[in-house]
């Protein structure tokens, strides 16, 4: 069953990535100088099981399993990595329990989102795809 439900995880990111692009509005930037430091933050009140999907450095989708909150993951994204992108789900929670999802790019929050379990304890938070400026 978990690993039906990663796959499905997996999938919907990937739909999800395709139509939910953002992009930086610092217009300022000359192309390629732009920071690519990344970090990805989960936290929470969330008790139930949780995995996280996303955009590692060179932009291939990698999917891990959240031990504890909060879950932090950082990196300097590949030259060719066109964006980050973080998604996390979960099941076995209590209804009303939270889950918040950041990016952060050159330590400025680029994009987030706060999720709240549902009465069967399953949560999805997928805050915008943020696409590096070219």
């Amino acid at each position: 069953m978990k690993s039906i439900f990663k796959t499905a995880v997996l999938v919907l990111t990937l739909a999800f990535t395709a139509v939910s692009c953002s992009s930086d509005d610092d217009n300022n930037s000359e192309p390629g100088t732009a920071s690519r430091d990344v970090k990805y933050e989960i936290t929470g009140n969330f008790t139930g099981e949780l995995d996280v999907t996303y955009m590692e450095k060179s932009g291939a989708p990698l999917i891990e399993d959240v031990l504890a909150l909060p879950w932090t993951k950082e990196f300097t994204a590949n030259a060719d990595s066109n964006g980050a992108l973080v998604h996390t789900s979960g099941l076995g929670g209590v209804a009303g329990q939270t889950v918040t999802a950041k990016i952060y790019v050159g330590g400025k929050v680029v994009s987030e989102l706060t999720g709240t379990a549902n009465s069967d304890g399953i949560i999805v938070v997928h805050p915008n795809t943020y696409v590096f400026p070219r």
